[in-house]
């Protein structure tokens, strides 16, 4: 027996899992910001919680882009599923927020899951262009389903009731604010414990080896199907959660700007770091507001000129920056207090 198999390897492979499971103290850092923003800055709740939105959304990418090494520009088909789920059913008479975002997160999964059989038996540019195309097939559907979907007007006429009953969304979102809050810290908390479970760490390793864990009896394809199945559930709570918020489904749920669009923040923020949507998402859409006020015409292009700083100095995004950056500092010898020179 090999000295891994052993009864005295296993509880220690068990203390490390724990030890990778326990909370840090920088861990609190997002959520302290965000109870901080709700009573710093009164005037913007309802840009927050579309800021929420997108955090969640970026953080059901980096499932299958940064842990699973699955290559997609197509996560706009599981947000649109989920936003127009979440509408039709809104639309049709049933306006109650937590069970239309278990029905955005189902239609979503469905997607994923039927559109997964395919899109993961490729590889490379092929399989880039596969998640494309779904999301290119889905809006194109949902843009010929007018009399369905209101086409190129967008789906109207959702009425949303209060949550739980008690709190209803109102003009200043005070309760769009506390409710995306809510659903970005559960679905944080969700992907947190799946990525240092492990299945997180096969998904670690296919991405690092898919031949190696092959070799040792991994089911791969099963495993990367069940995590694309898993981030579309997710992406679709996000799009459910955007047309709840702003009680209207439109075209572009389903855009390729909303799909390219959350995979530059991920690499902004840090692909593969669980915490690169938090700092990605601001930050791109700060950028974003900031040059399209400066030069509202050409403003595309210091965002490109942005994008292209971050990948030539900032090669793991802004997380990787502040790590290179944490690790110089730390071997920079301080001098006593009181010495001089």
């Amino acid at each position: 027996m090999s000295a891994a198999a052993t009864p005295a390897a296993v509880p220690e492979a068990v203390r490390a899992l724990a030890r990778r499971h326990r909370f840090r103290a920088y861990e609190t850092l997002p959520w302290i910001a965000a109870i901080g923003g709700y009573f710093l800055f009164p005037d913007y709740l309802a840009l927050g919680a579309q800021v929420f939105i997108a955090i969640l959304f970026a953080l059901a990418t980096d499932l299958i882009l940064g842990y699973g090494g699955i290559i997609t520009l197509g996560q706009a088909a599981f947000f649109g599923a989920g936003a127009y789920a979440c509408g039709l059913v809104s639309a049709h008479g049933w306006g109650e927020p937590l069970s239309l975002l278990l029905i955005g997160a189902a239609a979503a999964a469905l997607v994923g899951f039927l559109s997964g059989f395919v899109v993961l038996r490729a590889t490379g540019l092929t399989q880039l262009m596969l998640t494309l195309i779904v999301a290119v097939m889905l809006q194109e559907a949902a843009n010929k389903a007018n009399d369905l979907t209101g086409g190129a007007n967008g789906l109207q006429g959702m009425e949303i009731w209060p949550i739980l009953g008690l709190f209803p969304f109102d003009l200043y979102g005070v309760a769009a604010y506390l409710y995306c809050l809510a659903v970005l810290f559960l679905g944080w908390l969700v992907l947190r414990t799946l990525v240092h479970s492990p299945f997180g760490r096969s998904l670690t390793g296919i991405r690092e080896s898919e031949a190696r864990m092959n070799a040792i009896g991994s089911p791969v394809f099963r495993r990367r199907l069940a995590a694309y199945v898993i981030s579309a559930a997710l992406a679709g709570v996000a799009g459910a959660l955007a047309a709840e918020t702003t009680q209207l489904v439109a075209l572009d749920a389903l855009s390729f700007d909303r799909s390219g669009g959350v995979v530059i923040m991920l690499i902004v923020g840090g692909i593969g770091r669980l915490y690169g949507g938090f700092i990605g998402v601001p930050l791109y859409m700060i950028a974003q507001d900031r040059f399209a006020e400066i030069d509202p015409v050409y403003w595309y292009f210091w965002i490109g000129l942005f994008l292209l700083l971050v990948v030539l100095f900032a090669r793991g995004g802004m997380i990787g920056l502040g790590e290179t950056l944490w690790r110089r500092l730390k071997f920079i010898p301080l001098r006593p207090w009181g010495r001089r020179g």
